[in-house]
């Protein structure tokens, strides 16, 4: 920077003319010195690595030197917030299972709608997306799969084609933790480091998809491999997955609102009773009663078969098995007598959930900044991010995924796992390398669950059932294979610290992947599929191979750019809005700036504090704009003297 100085000093004379003041030799020299200042603080901000972990410092008195009422005071707290810590947590998972029951409540029978038309089923590519939507839709993997199974066990869908609707599943539960990194977007670094650690597990999902999709449909190694497993083993019937989550939130949610899961699945399997029934439980005590009765039939070969059958007034009579559900006892949620529909339900438990989740988790990420101080932070730190001792360091991420695996089967649920550690990696106790194996751990513990509520299905569907949720856990475990073992293939980690640079620059990018990725691209694909595979071919092929043209020129333009044509060494040639960020990130802030302005009378007075400050401190903002080039830091400097 020493050369800005030189060249910014050439179209001014700083020598004082006879009769200049003090102060106007003294302006040039402070605008000097503020140059000159910034210049030797900028390479030091570069070279600052934003995914280093921050040192979380200690600024309180050491224990050794409180007395004894200090050090009663210091146990009292200490344990007062890490009794908090517990209850914000355990509000926490309950808003994620409130937040689930809110999202089956407004689109849940869309889902289940969506399930039924078998042909677009049978296109794979239209089976994964309809997979990520309706996992999406539901907040939960397992209500998908069970979905899926029970189309299967009926009859209704082959295993075959329920494979890209296991895998889209593995998508869609992945936009939970995405989420709940977008609430902690106050601290641009904090925001950066969390949400790379939860888009983390959706490139491991979709780089897994690319690559075994392609392969499933052309081989159906899925199918086949889990099809052997499954003939190899006398596999028995099994008792039910254990539930221990829903044993610690039930006493809270229940009573918030409790859900009827058979009616989406009836929906899908073609139930015509279950399209008009609500999803919210009002009779949560039933007892069934079968009772042998006597009908009529149009003749004797529509009798009951191993049935008496006899003929009285010219009529056929038969006996049959008739089942009557007599309702014993109300439930006791707070919805079980109000008269709405389940969409108005939905979207007030909707704004609810998401109302706790957020306050919860701000509670959360403040009571860890507090407690992980120290001592007690560099404890933590060790333990989460030191590899085993050479030559073992290769196991410790092993060890993570187990982990991650055992963790997730205690809650049951991937996406409270992986939600739960996504603040710890915002606020920098674990690093995004510790995250990824622990997240494709809960991959593979979600699973495991399936698979062992999968065992406890009636022994005619045992097989079909098993054989989608072991797809789901090969799937998976393929995708570790490719993607963890050998360090130069763990593209995620590079592509999520990617993705985490730009949504901290450029906050607003959150939402739009969000909304990209799990609603408006799925959402073009399935009508393309439904339009025809014909019309899905000749847009997405095109597509594609512009988006494999732009990631290989992206690609050579920062490795060797010598062998590209010179128009191609740069986007310059096309429209800023196509290259960069930066004219809708102006557009943004306008529009954000005018809802403040117009839509928010209180802070018109903040907007006008604001604008007083910038105009006393106008001649020092020219020096702190990051945008400028050398070229116009001179002019500016020039211009200022």
């Amino acid at each position: 920077m020493a050369p800005l100085c030189e060249k910014a000093s050439h179209p001014v004379t700083l020598q004082p003319e006879i009769g200049t003041h003090a102060k106007d030799v003294a302006e040039p020299e402070l605008a000097s010195h503020t140059l000159v200042s910034l210049a030797e603080k900028e390479p030091a901000k570069e070279d600052e690595d934003p995914w280093n972990l921050p040192e979380l410092q200690d600024n309180g008195v050491k224990w050794s030197d409180l007395n004894t009422r200090g050090k009663v005071l210091r146990v009292l707290t200490s344990t007062l917030k890490f009794v908090l810590l517990l209850g914000f947590l355990y509000m926490f998972v309950c808003s994620l299972d409130v937040l689930s029951s809110s999202f089956q409540l407004v689109g849940g029978k869309a889902a289940g709608d969506i399930f039924k038309d078998n042909a677009v089923l049978s296109n794979p590519v239209a089976g994964l997306v309809i997979g990520v939507l309706v996992t999406v839709l539901v907040q939960s993997s397992s209500t998908s799969s069970s979905i899926v199974v029970s189309m299967v066990s009926s009859g209704l869908l082959e295993v075959r084609s329920a494979v890209p609707i296991i895998m889209g599943a593995n998508i869609g539960t992945s936009v939970t933790n995405t989420i709940v990194a977008v609430m902690q977007a106050g601290d641009r670094n904090e925001f950066r480091r969390a949400f790379a650690g939860a888009t983390v597990h959706d490139f491991f999902n979709w780089l897994s998809v690319l690559v075994l999709l392609p392969l499933e449909v052309a081989s159906g190694f899925l199918f086949k491999l889990t099809k052997l497993i499954i003939d190899s083993f006398d596999i028995q019937t099994g008792a039910d997955a254990p539930d221990l989550l829903k044993v610690i939130t039930e006493p809270l949610t229940k009573n918030i609102i409790e859900l009827d899961s058979s009616v989406i699945s009836g929906i899908a399997t073609g139930d015509p009773a279950a399209q008009n029934k609500s999803l919210i439980k009002i009779w949560c005590k039933t007892q069934k009663v079968t009772n042998l009765v006597n009908i009529t039939v149009p003749g004797i070969a529509n009798c009951t078969p191993d049935a008496l059958c006899w003929v009285e007034n010219n009529q056929t009579w038969t006996e049959q098995n008739q089942t009557e559900t007599f309702n014993l006892k109300k439930c006791a949620h707070i919805f079980v007598h109000a008269n709405l529909p389940d969409l108005a339900v939905g979207l007030i438990l909707l704004a609810l959930s998401l109302l706790a989740l957020c306050t919860c988790l701000i509670l959360i990420v403040k009571l860890l900044n507090s407690m992980l101080k120290g001592q007690v932070a560099i404890v933590i730190k060790k333990v989460l991010n030191t590899d085993f001792p050479f030559p073992f360091g290769w196991l410790t991420g092993y060890l993570a995924i187990i982990v991650g695996a055992g963790m997730t089967f205690i809650v049951q649920s991937s996406s409270v796992f992986t939600s739960a550690i996504t603040p710890l990696v915002g606020i920098g106790v674990i690093s995004i390398e510790r995250a990824y194996p622990l997240t494709l751990g809960s991959n593979i513990g979600t699973t495991t669950t399936a698979i062992l509520a999968a065992l406890a299905s009636p022994g005619e569907t045992l097989a079909n059932s098993l054989q989608i949720s072991l797809c789901h856990f090969v799937f998976n475990i393929c995708g570790i294979l490719l993607w963890y073992p050998i360090p130069i293939t763990r593209i995620p980690i590079r592509l999520a610290k990617a993705l985490g640079n730009h949504t901290a620059n450029y906050r607003w990018f959150a939402a739009l992947y969000l909304f990209l990725c799990f609603f408006l691209f799925p959402l073009s694909v399935l009508g393309l599929s439904i339009a025809g595979w014909q019309v899905l071919v000749g847009v997405g092929v095109p597509v594609l191979v512009l988006l494999v043209f732009v990631i290989v020129v992206n690609i050579m333009q920062s490795r060797c750019p010598r062998f590209l044509p010179s128009c191609l060494r740069s986007w310059d040639f096309l429209p800023k809005p196509l290259h960069s960020f930066k004219p809708w990130d102006r557009l943004v802030t306008m529009a954000m700036t005018f809802c403040r302005t117009r839509c928010c009378c209180c802070c018109k007075c903040c907007n006008d504090e604001e604008k007083d400050e910038l105009k006393e401190d106008k001649s020092l903002e020219v020096y702190d704009n990051p945008a400028l080039t050398i070229e116009d830091e001179g002019k500016v400097f020039a211009t200022s003297l």
